[in-house]
């Protein structure tokens, strides 16, 4: 065996018990953000306690997190928009966002039986990908629930894959924000593909880098196309500054959060 190869194995041996230790920490720190969605009262109070507990859990696995931009963030309502990388990423935008943000998810989380009352809990948005009637229906009270004042977060890939890049973008956080005139901001997540990519059960070290982006104002597009030039540009600047290839060209305008 080549002295690359000797190496690469010494290493899998190694990662193996730091990937066992992440699921063991997880386990209880899931379990305590689902009691605390339970049990404790009001919405607002329910998000801090998951935000807190996300915290903990990267920092107990060994995760560190950098965050940089997070004074970029309105102090009203807005509209965030990330690419997706990894299971990971939803645990990275609680801990890293203030609590008042709501999340945007596909709808088979909502089937998970424990997954789906922590998510609902917190007030998560469920959105249908493959029915479209229903992703109909959902964006519009997506729509309501913007239009009410709540800041959204949004992974407009819809999906993410094992080989790094950045896939095409849907375009319904755009309308959204348009609709819900809010401004945009778009966020970078480092680092979350390579410590659990799809393709892999078991987590491995390493540091999560978190950016948030120059907030884009709906106002300042043209009318007639600012759903797609709010698309356009927030794609463009996470893709600027990923570091990952361009995987997907763009997509029509549609009002559906995670279609077209």
């Amino acid at each position: 065996m080549s002295d690359n190869g000797e190496t690469g194995r010494m290493r899998r041996l190694l990662y193996l018990p730091y990937g066992l230790y992440v699921w063991l920490a997880f386990a209880p720190c899931a379990l305590a953000a689902l009691l605390a969605a339970v049990a404790v009262p009001g919405i607002e109070r329910r998000r801090r306690a998951v935000h807190a507990v996300a915290r903990g859990f990267l920092r107990i696995a060994g995760m560190p997190m950098q965050l940089t931009g997070l004074e970029r963030i309105p102090a009203g309502q807005c509209v965030v928009v990330a690419n997706h990388a990894s299971y990971l990423d939803g645990i990275v935008m609680k801990a890293a966002l203030p609590p008042r943000f709501a999340y945007v998810v596909k709808r088979e989380m909502d089937r998970f039986p424990l997954a789906g009352l922590l998510l609902r809990r917190i007030g998560t948005e469920f959105v249908e990908r493959f029915n479209r009637h229903r992703g109909a229906s959902d964006a519009r009270r997506v729509l309501r629930t913007a239009t009410g004042g709540q800041s959204l977060v949004f992974f407009p890939e819809g999906t993410f894959s094992t080989r790094p890049g950045l896939l095409k973008f849907h375009s319904g956080a755009f309308a959204t924000a348009v609709r819900a005139g809010c401004p945009v901001v778009p966020a970078v997540i480092r680092g979350s593909r390579a410590i659990l990519p799809s393709s892999r059960l078991l987590p491995r070290p390493g540091r999560i880098d978190v950016e948030f982006l120059a907030v884009l104002d709906p106002r300042e597009s043209d009318p007639e196309r600012a759903t797609l030039d709010l698309r356009d540009r927030a794609r463009a600047m996470i893709l600027g500054r990923l570091g990952e290839p361009d995987l997907g060209g763009h997509r029509d305008a549609g009002g559906v959060p995670g279609r077209d």
